[in-house]
């Protein structure tokens, strides 16, 4: 299935996608069923879509009670959702026409808002397939853009070739629990045996951006993609 490979991700890299990547999903299959079922779960790989968000646009998040600053990170957020959505179901159309099943998990869709959770972990996937490790914020980071990104997922039976996991990057850096307004980052390392309330209490991420709604409308604080240094330009200068 090597052809396929390479058709899919340069087909992706066309739609706009700048990150590309197959996770083996048998071995987290018990976390998937938990989360999504076992219709969910009954997928043994998953395509990892990731469009990079615009770093002159997130490094004006510190300003982030500024509704001019909001509107424009609101306007982001929805397009380049948008965006990978219309990739993940081209990739998952492609697939289809290959004779194998494909299921779109959107962007954005969140069956359990309580718990900030949807059907599916875009980022699991993402962590699995190798483009990135889960950070302390729990987001995924990647080498090449830090948190600054967004992700989809197309669930497949393709035979595709898998990536693997790579090193947790974060040391003993806790500037994400730091800069977070309603403390709901707790600054420890993401292991797969602890459950996510160990490293982030989902409800005062949750109560936070209800009250921030009130006034700015549907769209999270984003101070802790800001201030991922995997993400600044000081440490991707370094890199180049």
């Amino acid at each position: 299935m090597g052809n396929l490979d390479e058709e899919l991700r340069a087909y992706a890299k066309n739609l706009g996608v700048d990150l590309f990547g197959v996770a083996d999903l048998t071995q987290a299959r018990t976390y998937v069923e938990n989360q999504g079922g076992r219709y969910v779960s009954s997928f043994p790989r998953a395509v990892s879509l990731g469009i990079r968000l615009l770093d002159q646009v997130i490094d004006q998040l510190p300003n982030h009670d500024d509704f001019g600053t909001i509107s424009i990170y609101r306007g982001l957020y929805t397009t380049v959702n948008a965006a990978l959505d219309r990739a993940a179901f081209l990739v998952s159309k492609r697939i289809q026409e290959e004779g194998f099943l494909a299921y779109m998990i959107p962007s954005s869709e969140m069956y359990n808002k309580g718990k900030l959770e949807a059907t599916f972990s875009h980022k699991v996937a993402a962590n699995l397939a190798g483009l990135g490790w889960i950070g302390k914020n729990c987001l995924l980071i990647t080498p090449e853009y830090g948190p600054r990104l967004r992700l989809a997922t197309v669930l497949t039976d393709a035979p595709l070739a898998t990536g693997s996991p790579i090193k947790n990057g974060c040391g003993d850096c806790t500037k994400c629990g730091d800069i977070c307004p309603s403390k709901a980052i707790r600054g420890r390392a993401f292991s797969s045996d602890e459950p996510r309330d160990i490293r982030l209490k989902a409800e005062l991420c949750k109560k936070y951006t209800e009250n921030r709604i009130k006034t700015f409308g549907d769209v999270n604080c984003g101070l802790c993609v800001y201030a991922c240094p995997h993400g600044s330009k000081r440490l991707r200068a370094t890199k180049h």
